[in-house]
């Protein structure tokens, strides 16, 4: 069977329509991917330690703490900044649809009169005979000579019209399709922004979380060490009473009990700044969780094992470098874009409509219509090297991209190994402040009772209690770190947005693929 020679232009359209200019977007290899943790150049050694599990999504489980999980259950729908995100991810989608609409035909109604009159000194003027115009209007009058005649050719008429008019641009060398794959692009890279501020917001929930009740603990610290001081501050007075110490012990007793009560405001106000911080983070007013939070609560100890996975996995799921990759792709295609502006656009339009010189022409289709149809081409021959230079910018500006999206990476490498070497020395830490509070209180109990059997001065039992509320209070803080080093380590890991922003219903449109021309 032979084809038509009626149907090879059609063909030939067709196999243009399928040409795309530029390179065609491919994900970045790895040029460094290792395959174990670093863990700052040393093995952890500490009692809770990292392994290659994978790691779960809802990775404040880990904590064991019902209260915890629960506001963090709450915060993809409370926050206001997942809010915003998710918005600015709808109009990126809406932009895909406006950018397509580029490559669709455009038909537009129209309807218009016009009350005109031809120019005496103008084209017209070259007419002898009076114009079907006048004619039309009754405006002529043969009887009245070449006067009349001229001056009827130039007299006022009106002119009606409506109908429609398409025009469709040819996207032959897909400068269109191009356009939609970085407009796609952009998508993926805000919905992966959207998961940055999810979790980064559920970090700080975590982080803010934990400080409250690390801060609760040394209030409860600060006040039982306000409670032994007063003790002693009784003790020195009776003995004073009976002429065993003098007035300088009481004076010194009295400002120990001062000076650690001044503590207490301090922290009180701590507490209720995180109570608001959490607040803010759920989109409640001040104060709004004060219910939920105000009973003291233990820190939220941390496991004897921490899935960390491998570094591979953070490649698909840290949204930042999710997100530098989608950027990347996006100024991949708009080289794509850059290249086809060299080529000819061609155009087809046409237009139907009918006209009339009085309103009741209007319904006489047989007579008053007029149409057109054809195509256009414009070709651009000289725009003083623009088209040079938008290409180049193009070209850097994905240059660009490839390499903040190898610094993303490498970043991503350095936080989780820097956070992984933190949590091990702060256990480290720890330990040893948990050993120097265990012998500050034996020491505190041997110099009481040297003390009331005076065999030494009350300057001593101050010392020893002053480094005891100071040891306990470092011991608490050092907790409150540990905990909040392992949310730093799920926060460098990338994890949290998972069961609420799923990749499956917000993953990256499939790029097309092209014909290379």
């Amino acid at each position: 069977m032979r084809m038509p020679r009626s149907l090879l232009p059609a063909l030939a359209l067709t196999l243009l329509s399928a040409c795309t200019m530029g390179p065609d977007f491919h994900s970045p290899k790895a040029w460094w991917n290792p395959t174990s943790w670093n863990y700052g150049g040393k093995e952890p050694t500490a009692a809770s330690r990292p392994v290659t599990a994978p790691v779960d999504p809802a990775w404040w489980t880990v904590f064991q703490d019902p209260l915890l999980a629960k506001l963090e259950d709450r915060l993809a729908i409370a926050n206001l900044d997942v809010r915003v995100a998710s918005i600015r991810l709808a109009e990126a989608r809406i932009a895909v649809g406006v950018t397509a609409a580029a490559g669709l035909p455009a038909i537009n109604a129209n309807a218009s009169y016009a009350r005109e009159q031809a120019s005496a000194r103008g084209a017209m003027s070259l007419a002898g005979s009076p114009s079907a115009a006048a004619t039309a209007n009754g405006l002529a009058n043969p009887q009245n000579g070449a006067e009349a005649k001229n001056s009827s050719l130039f007299s006022p008429y009106d002119l009606y019209q409506y109908g429609f008019d398409a025009t469709w641009e040819l996207d032959l060398w897909g400068r269109v399709r191009r356009s939609v794959e970085s407009a796609r692009a952009t998508v993926s890279a805000t919905a992966d922004t959207r998961r940055d501020v999810l979790l980064t917001a559920m970090a700080e929930l975590a982080r803010d979380y934990i400080a409250l009740r690390g801060t609760q603990r040394v209030e409860q610290i600060t006040s039982d060490n306000l409670h032994t001081a007063r003790q002693s501050l009784k003790l020195t007075r009776e003995r004073a009473a009976g002429g065993l110490t003098t007035d300088l012990d009481v004076a010194n007793a009295a400002a120990q009990v001062a000076s650690t009560a001044a503590q207490l405001p301090e922290l009180q106000a701590r507490e209720a700044q995180l109570v608001n911080a959490i607040s803010l983070l759920l989109g409640a007013p001040p104060a709004a969780l004060s219910g939920e939070l105000a009973a003291a609560a233990p820190v939220p100890p941390v496991p004897s094992e921490v899935p960390v996975g491998l570094p591979a996995d953070l490649l698909r799921r840290r949204p930042d470098i999710r997100r530098a990759e989608a950027q990347l792709h996006a100024a991949t295609a708009d080289i794509g874009v850059a290249v086809a502006d060299f080529f000819p656009r061609i155009t087809l339009s046409g237009s139907v409509a009918v006209q009339g010189l009085q309103f009741a022409n209007l319904a006489d289709w047989g007579h008053a219509a007029t149409y057109a149809v054809g195509p256009s081409i414009s070709l651009p021959i000289f725009e003083g090297g623009r088209l040079k230079r938008v290409l180049e910018l193009r070209k850097e500006q994905q240059k660009e991209a490839v390499v903040l999206y190898q610094r993303t990476v490498l970043g991503a490498l350095h936080e989780v190994d820097n956070a992984l070497t933190q949590y091990d020395a702060e256990q480290h830490r720890r330990e040893q402040l948990r050993e120097a509070a265990a012998q500050d209180r034996k020491a505190l109990d041997l110099a009481r009772a040297q003390y009331q059997q005076g065999v030494i001065d009350f300057l001593q039992v101050l010392d020893v209690e002053r480094n005891l509320l100071a040891v306990e209070q470092q011991l608490a803080d050092s907790t409150t770190a540990v905990s909040t080093d392992l949310v730093q380590i799920y926060k460098a890991l990338g994890g949290g947005w998972e069961t609420s922003f799923p990749a499956a219903t917000t993953a990256r449109a499939p790029a097309p693929a092209p014909i290379k021309s």
